[in-house]
């Protein structure tokens, strides 16, 4: 009887926590989606509403570590514009940490410009609401053309003053 009780007793937790995550991570694909869909709208308080209060994104450019504050000031004139930017996710992964108040993420996506990209990322619980901590753009270069496009980065890393 005690160890029926048991049994049934971790059979109810993992549910719990399987019900728990299934909606955190229903939760993250909406707030991932509707950060991708306001930057796309030029929608700068949406957008914005993405992050936490002491939130960074990462550029494709080793000079864009930006806080949240930095950032409007970059993105404000482009959103004013009308000129958002558009990524389409392609796929995306969720894993958890600290239970259910950490999530890290990377996602692959696709611009009209640039190409495939990779998106990575912690989400974190602020105020009972899953934030973007940090959101990190990177380039995804194939292989075969990785040597060429590291050569030119390089010739243009030469002709820029060093990052302090």
């Amino acid at each position: 009887r005690g160890k029926m009780k048991r049994l049934s007793i971790l059979l109810i937790a993992l549910l719990f926590f399987g019900t728990e995550l299934k909606a955190a991570n229903q939760s993250i694909d909406e707030l991932l989606d509707g950060f991708h869909s306001a930057a796309a709208n030029s929608n700068f308080d949406d957008y914005f509403s993405h992050f936490s209060s002491n939130g960074y994104f990462l550029g494709t450019d080793a000079a864009e570590r930006w806080s949240v504050e930095k950032f409007k000031h970059y993105a404000r004139p482009a959103f004013s514009a009308g000129r958002g930017w558009r990524y389409l996710v392609l796929s995306r992964n969720l894993e958890s940490v600290s239970g259910l108040d950490v999530v890290w993420f990377d996602e692959i996506l696709t611009n009209a410009r640039l190409g495939k990209c990779r998106g990575t990322g912690v989400v974190v619980k602020e105020n009972g609401n899953w934030k973007i901590a940090q959101y990190s753009l990177t380039l995804l270069i194939p292989n075969d053309i990785a040597v060429s496009v590291g050569t030119l980065s390089m010739k243009a890393d030469a002709l820029v003053a060093p990052l302090r």
